[in-house]
């Protein structure tokens, strides 16, 4: 017999592959009550009884009848629990009881149910088997495959991660957070890669135990984790012996996963979401697998075969008729059902475990019957006027919502009926609509009148400069003779040789060079508004009528600077704020007339942000940063230096990231000199002068967002 199948032959009902339960069983039992006696009279075979043995360490089953079976029943075999049904076509149930005890190896008991012209025998077992059938006289002999049976306690359950250290090792730090689906992450440090982990359900709490570990006394603690919005309430830490065991006890309908990555554990525990509209939870078809193999059968009984096997009452409507041909093998029961409504163009409303099926026509003008019979109720119920206080929200705000004009494409939320007067000295709102609508309204403003979180936002704009110059250069002059033959005034005073007449000065030649004497004129260039250090030498004859000068002069200069700007400002979140300071520069413009006006320029420190908190905690920044200053002097006024930073960033809360930052980097180098006389090896640097200088210059902006609780004040 093949396992997980059905079939069918002439004059059969049809049958399903599905877990038959206690419910199914019963039900049939109270159908076949029900039925005339005189139907049964009429049945040409009958089940006498269901006995057991063991035969060579081989479970069999004899079922005897009446009369002999032409051909060995259909059947199927179920997973969990552990059964085999039969089916016996135009046969009653004789043996006058339903249920027999048989307790032998892998078999526990047997149940015969009659149902209109068929008998069913169910085989309950310790454990799935295959089976095989044999047909011996008037009787029906069943043979269980031999299986290994296993006592449920003596099976191990599957721990998250096994142990394999030997020392007990300490936890090293065990956090809570808040995930992006407002599920709640309880996040563990773990000594080593190496560390056993075992996860289960009690009742509605999770334990979690870690193996061969030591818990320090910092984190032995409960954490109350309620405030943050997830299923987890609280987080008990405790050491158990060998093990620090970890209670975790969520609320409502809540689901659980876990993973581990190195040396860190994640517990995560999730709201599970429940779909009503839903046959099962979860994402997909999620229900029992079941086989069908239906030949032209008629799609009330078909239905009624997918309630016999479901936890759902099934109304089937009047008009639902036809037959449908199915066969499905190893497809979840709620797929097959899809599957059915779909075939027969048929629709289904869920009501509890109460499933109405129609045609899709017939529900959605019942639909629309309910839709205009609400309506129709709203428009002669009786309005009433009720009152709201707020403490957070402005009412004139909640008024535009309510009213639909908040924002651009908002729906109106109070019926046509309804109206709403906002009182802004007292801030509240009077709303006056159905009780319905009112409920609503209700609602909406318990969940939008709550304080709003704020941010505290640092910025710190830094500006560090290195400056390097250097220069050298030479003055050459002098003179080379007097016309007189009179001794030069160079030193300040006048000499005169014996057949000059006394008191005549000395008749200067020409210069080499410049009026001043400087032949060669290449000074070094002062720095930082400094002139340049000279040294200078003076050469002379005896007689002090030929002169040359020598004058080096030479700077070097080393400057570093370091400028830090740091506006703060608090905000509320999803709040833009603004905070500047700086100078405003007069300009003049053109007008409209031809005349001239005043106008201002700022030059400013701005900071323009705008928080975002996001659920797990960390801060979202839109920020705009201006750092200018006044510039050089034009003809047509000051120019202003900016530097600007826009950009949008994800820190964490209470924490510092670089946004943005500049690097300069200017070198030059200069050589002004005399030609060919320049270029000469050695006496070529009488003939020139050098210029050196190396500018850096780096801007580096850094924003530091935090959470402000309790109205704490900026510090």
């Amino acid at each position: 017999m093949n396992k997980n199948a059905c079939t069918t032959g002439a004059g059969t009902l049809h049958r399903a592959c599905a877990q038959l339960s206690a419910r199914a069983v019963i039900g049939v039992a109270l159908l076949t009550a029900s039925l005339p006696a005189a139907l049964w009279a009429q049945a040409p075979n009958a089940i006498e009884s269901v006995t057991g043995s063991v035969q060579g360490g081989t479970e069999v089953i004899r079922i005897d009848l009446t009369e002999a079976l032409t051909a060995v029943p259909t059947g199927f075999t179920i997973q969990t629990p552990a059964r085999i049904a039969l089916d016996f076509p135009g046969v009653t149930n004789s043996m006058g009881r339903s249920a027999v005890d048989l307790n032998l190896g892998n078999l526990r008991s047997a149940n015969v149910v009659q149902a209109g012209e068929r008998t069913r025998v169910v085989l309950n077992l310790k454990a799935s088997t295959a089976y095989s059938t044999q047909i011996q006289g008037k009787s029906l002999l069943i043979t269980l495959a031999p299986v290994a049976l296993v006592a449920p306690s003596a099976v191990a359950a599957p721990v998250f991660a096994e142990n394999r250290n030997r020392d007990t090792l300490p936890l090293k730090d065990i956090d809570f957070r808040r995930g992006t689906d407002a599920s709640g992450r309880i996040v563990v440090d773990l000594a080593n890669n190496q560390v056993g982990v075992d996860i289960r359900q009690q009742g509605q709490t999770l334990v979690v135990e870690f193996l061969k570990t030591a818990l320090p006394e910092g984190l032995r603690r409960r954490l109350d984790v309620s405030d943050f919005g997830t299923p987890v309430q609280s987080v008990t830490t405790s050491q158990f012996g060998d093990k620090v065991r970890m209670v975790v006890e969520p609320k409502g309908l809540w689901e659980h996963s876990a993973y581990q990555s190195d040396n860190q554990f994640v517990l995560e525990v999730r709201q599970q979401k429940v779909d009503e509209s839903k046959l099962s939870q979860g994402p997909g078809y999620t229900g029992e697998k079941l086989s069908l193999n239906f030949q032209n059968i008629e799609t009330r009984s078909l239905l009624q075969v997918i309630a016999d096997f479901t936890n759902f009452n099934i109304v089937t409507s009047d008009s639902v008729t036809g037959a449908v041909t199915l066969r499905l093998k190893d497809v979840p029961w709620d797929q097959a059902l899809d599957i059915i409504l779909q075939a027969r163009g048929l629709g289904m409303r869920k009501t509890g475990n109460v499933l109405l099926i129609a045609p899709k026509d017939e529900l959605a003008a019942k639909d629309k019957l309910d839709l205009e019979s609400r309506n129709a109720i709203q428009s002669l119920e009786q309005v009433r006027t009720q009152d709201f206080k707020l403490n957070y929200a402005k009412a004139e705000e909640i008024a535009k919502g309510l009213l639909g004009s908040g924002a651009p494409g908002a729906t109106k939320i109070l019926s046509a009926r309804g109206s709403v007067i906002s009182e802004t000295r007292t801030n509240q709102l009077f709303v006056t609509d159905i009780p319905s609508k009112l409920e609503q309204v209700q609602s909406l403003i318990a969940k939008l009148d709550i304080p709003v979180r704020q941010v505290l936002i640092e910025a710190r704009i830094v500006e560090a400069s290195d400056t390097f110059g250097k220069s050298l250069g030479v003055r050459l002059g002098g003179r080379p003779f007097t016309l007189n033959g009179s001794q030069n005034t160079q030193f300040g005073a006048t000499y005169i040789t014996p057949n000059i007449p006394a008191g005549t000065a000395a008749q200067l030649g020409s210069n080499f060079g410049t009026t001043a004497g400087d032949f060669i004129n290449l000074p070094g260039v002062g720095q930082n508004g400094f002139p340049a250090a000279t040294f200078a030498v003076s050469l002379f004859n005896s007689s002090l009528t030929r002169l040359l000068n020598l004058e080096i002069s030479a700077m070097e200069a080393d400057g570093k600077g370091k400028i830090v700007s740091s506006p703060r400002i608090v905000t509320a979140d999803q709040v833009k704020a603004l905070i500047e300071q700086g100078t405003e520069l007069p300009y003049q413009q053109a007008t409209s007339s031809g005349a001239t006006s005043i106008a201002f320029r700022k030059a400013n420190l701005k900071l323009e942000v705008t928080p975002q908190i996001t659920p797990e905690g960390n801060i979202i920044l839109n920020v705009d940063v201006n750092k200018d200053s006044v510039g050089r002097a034009t003809a047509n006024g000051f120019a202003i230096d900016t530097k600007h930073i826009q950009t949008q960033v994800l820190v964490e809360n209470g924490g510092t990231v670089v946004i943005g930052g500049i690097f300069e980097q200017n070198e030059r180098e200069d050589v002004t000199k005399v030609p060919l006389l320049g270029d000469l090896p050695g006496v070529g640097n009488l003939f020139k002068t050098r210029t050196r200088t190396a500018n850096k210059s780096e801007l580096l902006v850094f924003i530091s967002p935090k959470m402000i609780s309790n109205g704490a004040a900026l510090r």
